[in-house]
This record gives structure tokens, C-alpha cells and sequence, in this order.
């Protein structure tokens, strides 16, 4: 229902006088809604410094995030003309040819059915892992020995991704044609099961346990571990630290020991944070990067392409196919987002409705 408002909403009647004065609040109020935009650019200049260090981050997200959007036109468009604005407009065309009967296609949700695969098994380790590091982190008393696990930690983030994956297959090599050396991983598995089991054979054989259709995700998932699970502790450390102490003097004196404290205490405590950590996890879910799985796995002849093929990988393989499969490409990995998005707005509203705790 709409409602009019009267000059009487703002002005109170003097009987006495029989005049109407307007209010000190109200005119409080109008003061601060005419002088508006001023406060704020006072704000701004007194604290320029402060906003000044936005312009990186701005032009960032600007360059990187923002600008290449504009290619996003390419998966409506088809031709064979260097730049995108300059091909013809063919709508939804591409979409459907990823839906169609044919190798594009079952190349594509062959890549969309790793990527899902590779992004369920990564959150469901590689999301409860970096709370536990956090939870583990707390309950260290020494200073110096804290400090020295979470440099151990967090050293594998800071590490390219060539030297990540370059480490992964020399653990994991088996024997070259050459006669080299396995690596360490592959010849402690064989010691331990036996080099007349399946796995000892695998890790023995040339192509070795990276390459294999059965072990690639495991080992995938384990690096990713190795590789993110400190660094990803820092914002639910920062949580655990800030519980109130009388907290656990409470829970104490109520005989709780150090596991009842983790899980009556630190766990609701820090449950904001996961809450919106998680939302945000989910919005990168799909986005599987290349660069790893790339070096993984780089040709259709690698024997664990079946499982490493994911739509990014796929969508680099169609775009140095030339500008026709460059749309397809485009069109694969808009629908990856896409489905991302979908994500990251199911988890916030099912976060609102049942913990009142959500991104937005």
C-alpha cells in the first residue's frame, strides 16, 4: 500500500501559536541528506591514502576479471575471423552442438564428468582438512613450535605449479624405458604390497601410477591436499583464536575435556566462518584449473586422459583447433561458470533459511 505523505509528517502544530515548526531531529536529518555527497568526499580526501591502495586491486579485477568478459560474445558467434565482435551471430548454436550426438560432445561431458568429479572429491577432503590443521594449530602450546608446522604448511602454496606437478611425477614415476630409478612413493608402495599385486604393478610399469586410469584422482586429490590445506587453515585459525577465553574456562569447569571443547565450543564458534567459507568454495567448485592437469596430462595418447580431461583442458584443446571450435570452447566453459553461479546462490539461500548465516 502506498501512503501520502502530508506536510504534518514533518512539522509539529503549536497550539498555542497555531504555527507549525519542524522538529530538531528533522532538521538533523535534512542536514545530513543535503550534505551527503560532502561528507563522503571529506572522508574520502581525509583517508586518501587508505582508498589509494584500491587502485591495484581495482585494476586487477578490472583487467582480469571484468575486460575478458567481452570475449564471452564468442560463444553466440561463429566465423573465421580473428576477433569475436567481427563473426557471425549464430545465438544458442554452440551451446546445442555440446548436447548433440557426436565426439564433441561426449568429449565434453567426459571433461564436465571429471571436472565434477575432481571438484565433489576435492571438497569433500580438501575442505574439512584445512579446519582440522586450524583446530590442531590451537591446541600447540609452544610459539616456535606452532610457527614451524604452519611454515611447513604453508611453504607448498608459495611453490609454482611446475615444480608442484614435477614433484608429484618423480614421487610417483615408475620404471623408465631407460632403466631409471622409481620414485619414492612407487617403490614404497611395491615394497608394502608386493610388486605381484596390481597396485605394485602399476607402480612399477612405465607408465607408473600418475598415468593410471584407477589411481590418477587419488593422487590428484592428495596434491591438492599437500598443496592448499595449510595456506586454506589461515582464515579458520584467525577464527579459532578469537574464541573468548572465558569460553573455555566455562566448559571447563563444567568438566569438558579438550574433544568436548572442540566440539561444544570451537566447532559453533568458528561456524559463521565456515558457513561462508563453504558458500564461497562452492562458487569455485567446478573451476578446475588447466595448468595442473595439463602438465598431468597434455595429449589424448596419455593413458589417464580418460580421467584427466576437464572442461578448461578440453576448451585449450578446442581453441588451437582454430576459430570455429574456439566457440565451442568458450561456450563449454561459460557453462561451467554458469553452473558455478547457480551453485554459489543455492548454498547461500539454503545457508540463509537454516542458520540465518549467508554470503549476501
Amino acid at each position: 500500500m502506498m501512503f501520502k505523505l502530508k506536510y504534518d509528517d514533518f512539522l509539529v502544530y503549536d497550539e498555542q501559536s497555531g504555527t507549525y515548526s519542524m522538529p530538531q531531529e528533522q532538521k538533523v536529518r535534512d542536514e545530513t541528506e543535503r550534505n551527503h555527497w560532502k561528507t563522503t568526499g571529506l572522508t574520502i580526501l581525509k583517508d586518501w591514502r587508505l582508498y589509494a591502495m584500491l587502485i591495484p586491486m581495482i585494476l586487477v579485477y578490472l583487467l582480469w576479471k571484468y575486460l575478458p568478459m567481452y570475449e564471452l560474445i564468442a560463444s553466440f558467434k561463429s566465423g573465421r575471423e580473428a576477433q569475436a565482435v567481427d563473426r557471425n551471430w549464430v545465438g544458442i548454436t554452440n551451446f546445442a552442438h555440446l548436447f548433440q550426438s557426436g565426439s564433441d560432445a561426449i568429449d565434453f561431458w567426459r571433461a564436465f564428468r571429471n571436472t565434477f568429479a575432481l571438484a565433489f572429491y576435492g571438497l569433500l577432503f580438501g575442505f574439512p582438512f584445512p579446519i582440522i590443521l586450524a583446530l590442531f594449530f590451537n591446541e600447540v602450546r609452544s610459539n616456535i613450535a606452532r610457527s614451524v608446522m604452519q611454515v611447513c604448511v604453508y611453504l607448498p602454496k608459495f611453490l609454482s605449479t611446475v615444480i608442484v606437478t614435477t614433484l608429484v611425477i618423480s614421487l610417483f614415476r615408475g620404471t623408465t624405458a631407460a632403466g631409471g630409478q622409481m620414485g619414492v612413493v612407487s617403490k614404497f608402495l611395491t615394497l608394502i604390497f608386493g610388486s605381484g599385486s596390481r597396485l605394485g604393478q602399476q607402480a612399477s610399469s612405465t607408465s607408473g601410477l600418475i598415468q593410471s586410469v584407477k589411481y590418477f584422482r587419488m593422487i590428484y586429490i592428495v596434491a591438492e591436499l599437500w598443496e592448499h590445506a595449510g595456506y586454506d587453515s589461515i582464515v579458520f585459525f584467525a577464527a579459532v583464536i578469537a574464541v573468548s577465553p572465558t569460553s573455555y574456562e566455562a566448559a571447563q569447569i563444567d568438566g569438558a575435556g579438550k574433544m568436548a571443547q572442540m566440539r561444544y565450543v570451537v566447532l559453533p564458534s568458528i561456524l559463521s566462518t565456515v558457513v561462508i567459507m563453504l558458500i564461497m568454495k562452492m562458487g569455485s567448485l567446478l573451476s578446475v584449473g588447466y595448468e595442473k592437469l595439463w602438465l598431468f596430462c597434455n595429449a589424448p595418447t596419455i593413458d589417464n586422459y580418460e580421467v584427466a580431461s576437464v572442461v578448461s583442458t578440453l576448451a585449450n584443446m578446442w581453441n588451437a583447433k582454430g576459430s570455429v571450435y574456439q566457440g565451442y570452447g568458450i561456450a563449454a566453459e561459460m557453462m561451467n561458470n554458469l553452473i558455478g553461479m547457480i551453485l554459489v546462490i543455492g548454498s547461500n539461500f539454503i545457508a540463509r533459511r537454516a542458520s540465518d548465516v549467508s554470503l549476501y
